[in-house]
């Protein structure tokens, strides 16, 4: 028995009619209505109960029982008392009177106010439909759309209203899924290149060795060198996109740090590169603090110094400042080197992204550096902008969030500025 009851139960439940928005804004305006109209009804029945009386007035004669100067025709006793006997009856009849229209009032304005409660409903109803319009087309776009078909947008129309504010904002939540899942599947097909161009190489330099009949000591050594330096191009590969999907992840933990310390540090370890290619180093450094993953910052001012000696000319010349503007820790590294289009300045910040580049400098680099300073600078919630130099080279602003204000992440900045 106990089962049978809850199976009745549940289908009992099945049975009402689902609680939806529509229903409960239905509902609302219905007892806001109920409460309004009762609350109206209410204090009309006083104002009229005020204005006609509760009570009749109070009829009266005179000592005489008629009126001044007039003649008695029947003795004064006999006519008072017929007088106050039609005055009660008068005021009985009165009473009465006014007890059936204060009830007739009642009665109709309840009449008016149940059938003006149905219309409320019936309107209510229509009105809720018609301003949850927009809502359901958000959620049935919103069923449909899937990893492939995030380009389909809302674009709702209608008053600047919470509802279309809310389409709008799913429309930028598309587009921002949409670029973050192009670019996502371009640096998959560009990792998984990169990551077998150095095995195949591997591959070859281990067949051509075992292969060669008259194969000596040294032309193995030598394949065993290529080999190793092959294996230690794919350890860097695999190191710098572990660091750009750490970045892409984010920073739980800030710590304060003194990015001119860093920066001191990473100029002077390559010092000696820098006489290697002829570059001149120019610096200027004041107090910079700021507030991150201190590793993180260090592997983009790496990032940032590499790529300007790397890409530089033979006595060209590399200037990197820092400094504190309006607050905020500001590191700038500026190179001469080949011209570069202002159009293209976006695209050496994608990853496997190479301008021009020689066979030498493909090798020698792994085109990732540029996107992990974006991905760092991302995640520490700086400023980062980008911009070309007319006699050539690159000029690269990083500004960081002081380290007394941290940016939190609903702060999140725009992580590229190209001019």
């Amino acid at each position: 028995m106990p089962a049978i009851a809850r199976l009745a139960g549940r289908g009992a439940r099945r049975r009402l009619p689902r609680r939806t928005v529509r229903l409960r804004m239905t509902l609302l305006y219905g007892g806001l209505f109920v409460l309004s109209g009762a609350a109206l009804l209410g204090v009309t029945y006083v104002l009229v109960l005020r204005a006609i009386g509760g009570r009749p007035p109070e009829l009266s004669i005179n000592e005489a029982g008629t009126e001044p100067g007039a003649v008695p025709a029947q003795p004064p006793q006999s006519r008072q008392s017929a007088l106050k006997t039609l005055a009660d009856q008068a005021q009985d009849a009165m009473a009465g009177q006014i007890s059936d229209t204060m009830h007739q009032l009642l009665v109709q304005s309840g009449i008016a106010l149940a059938l003006m409660l149905v219309v409320s409903i019936v309107l209510g109803w229509i009105v809720a439909g018609r301003m949850l319009r927009p809502l359901r087309t958000i959620t049935a776009t919103a069923q449909e759309i899937s990893a492939t078909s995030l380009h389909q947008r809302l674009a709702l129309d209608g008053p600047s209203d919470e509802l279309k504010e809310l389409g709008d904002t799913f429309d930028g939540l598309l587009s921002r899924l949409e670029t973050s899942f192009e670019a996502h599947r371009q640096f998959v097909a560009n990792a998984s290149h990169e990551l077998r161009t150095p095995l195949a190489r591997q591959r070859a330099l281990g067949q051509v060795a075992l292969s060669d009949p008259e194969a000596t000591v040294e032309s193995l050594r030598q394949a065993h060198e290529r080999v190793l330096a092959a294996g230690a191009q794919q350890e860097r590969l695999i190191e710098a996109l572990l660091t750009l999907a750490r970045s892409h992840a984010g920073i739980e933990v800030r710590r304060p740090f003194d990015l001119t310390g860093i920066v001191q540090e990473v100029v002077e370890a390559r010092a000696d590169e820098a006489d290697l290619r002829t570059v001149k180093v120019h610096t200027s450094f004041a107090a910079a603090s700021t507030a991150g993953h201190r590793p993180l910052a260090e592997r983009l001012v790496v990032n940032l110094v590499d790529n300007a000696l790397r890409h530089n000319t033979p006595h060209g010349e590399v200037r990197v400042t820092t400094g504190t503007v309006d607050g905020r820790a500001v590191l700038t590294v500026t190179n001469t080197g080949p011209p570069v289009p202002p159009e293209a300045v976006g695209r050496l910040f994608q990853p496997f992204q190479r301008l021009g580049a020689t066979r030498a400098a493909r090798t020698e680099g792994l085109g990732l550096g540029l996107s992990i300073v974006q991905a760092i600078a991302h995640a520490h919630d700086a400023d980062l902008t980008a911009s070309t130099r007319p006699g050539g080279g690159l000029s690269v602003t990083v500004a960081f969030p002081t380290a007394s204000d941290p940016a939190p992440p609903a702060r999140r900045r725009a992580p590229l500025s190209v001019h």
